[in-house]
């Protein structure tokens, strides 16, 4: 969600139109019912409706409106939190069996680009920098520890040098590449995936916000003027679910982000600046990631608020970091600045599980929903087919919620942020 300026980079270059769609004004039965049009819902609508199943998605605004159509479109394995958070929860061997899903699920999003032909700007290479000397010890020992414990090679790190293939930036001591990391237009894959589950069968509502969601043999999912009766209901709101599930209130921690666009580059400044066209993050905890759009813009994303209201100087600061990393850019305007709401868990792994035996949620990516939320509306779609294994190794996951209560969770996490920050400064 945005709350300060109404369009994104993302909806001025969308690509992808979507079959009309109205708001629900009536009383409808389908096998399944979806509730919110982010990458996980519309992931589940398609692999459902692709199934055989009667799909009715609710948005409450358009599809994409939410993170899924506003994040810095940054695809990777992993997740929001260490593997060894994983391990903890669930042991090593069901660790492995995460960290292979979430591979998979970076191979999943790169075949539904393919094979829906969504015009969505894919490209590949990732690179997470060091930033201070800590960073550089900490980032090899990850390295060498996932090939270790996890088989996993596709992370290689280049020193200072090396690291001028892929961003030239000063400050940075080395940083990880990943060649299975990439970008990608954020919207229009969303819109991407929506309108593959409407060729498929699946009936969109948008403009529909979901005001409950009834507990039963057969789930009632009630809107303003309608209803949706259904064998099946999945939640797919993430940080938008604003206690339309009470079983859910605490699980999640609303986190806008932001980013700016700037003008469109000349070819010769970007690839000076990103010349292999990667996406980057640095490693501090609050950190700043950017990469180059289709029409070579940059977008530069950082900064945090847990009011839904912009940080103090958010512009300037925004601007004056970027520069600072790109002195070429001194004089580059800025097109766009918007922001998205990011739901975090308090362990940053994901949530996924089940209110009832036939109502399923998966929310909490912390911030790795791109490719994570496509996974899961495949793991939802076969869970609800009767095969929830695989489902059921992300359920294991135990989460708890934020301290505070309702008073006093934003205060607190926004004291432990501050603490964060002060010390990436060090």
């Amino acid at each position: 969600m945005q709350r300060f300026i109404p369009d994104s980079y993302y909806q001025a270059s969308r690509r992808v139109t979507l079959a009309p769609s109205s708001t629900l004004d009536s009383d409808v039965t389908a096998d399944v019912c979806i509730v919110g049009g982010g990458v996980t819902g519309c992931s589940a609508a398609l692999h459902l409706a692709e199934r055989g199943y009667r799909v009715v998605l609710l948005e409450a605004g358009e599809i994409g409106h939410g993170a899924s159509g506003r994040s810095g479109g940054q695809i990777l394995p992993g997740f929001g939190t260490d593997m060894s958070t994983i391990e903890r929860a669930v042991g090593q061997e069901a660790a492995r069996r995460l960290w292979e899903m979430s591979c998979e699920s970076v191979r999943l999003t790169e075949s539904l680009v393919r094979r829906h032909e969504i015009p969505c700007d894919l490209v590949w290479g990732y690179v997470h920098v060091a930033v201070k000397r800590r960073h550089v010890s900490a980032m090899r020992r990850h390295a060498e520890r996932m090939a270790e414990r996890y088989g996993y090679h596709g992370e290689h790190w280049l020193d200072r040098e090396r690291l001028q293939a892929h961003v030239r930036a000063e400050g940075y001591l080395g940083g990880l590449y990943d060649a299975e990391g990439g970008h990608l237009h954020p919207l229009n894959y969303t819109l991407g995936l929506a309108q593959a589950a409407q060729r498929a069968g699946a009936v969109v509502h948008t403009g529909t916000p979901a005001l409950r969601v009834e507990s039963g043999r057969q789930p009632r999912v009630v809107t303003a003027a309608g209803s949706v009766r259904c064998a099946f209901a999945v939640i797919a709101c993430n940080a938008y679910l604003d206690g339309l599930v009470p079983a859910l209130a605490g699980r999640l921690m609303k986190v806008a982000n932001y980013i700016i666009a700037t003008e469109p580059l000349e070819a010769a400044t970007a690839r000076a600046i990103l010349p292999s066209n990667a996406a980057v993050s640095d490693a501090n905890f609050v950190l700043d990631y950017y990469r180059l759009s289709a029409d070579r813009r940059l977008l530069y994303g950082g900064e945090v608020s847990y009011t839904g209201q912009p940080p103090r100087g958010l512009d300037s600061r925004m601007r004056d970091k970027m520069r600072s990393l790109f002195p070429a850019l001194q004089n580059v305007g800025i097109d766009y600045r918007w922001g998205g709401d990011v739901g975090i868990t308090r362990n940053r792994a994901p949530d996924f599980g089940r209110v009832d035996s036939n109502i399923f949620y998966a929310q909490g990516y912390s911030g790795h929903g791109m490719t994570l939320a496509g996974l899961a509306g495949q793991l939802l779609a076969d869970a609800i087919g009767g095969q929830a294994e695989r489902f059921d190794d992300f359920a294991a996951i135990d989460h708890r919620r934020f301290p505070g209560g309702e008073r006093l969770r934003v205060p607190l996490l926004a004291l432990a942020t501050t603490f964060y920050r002060l010390r990436d400064r060090l």
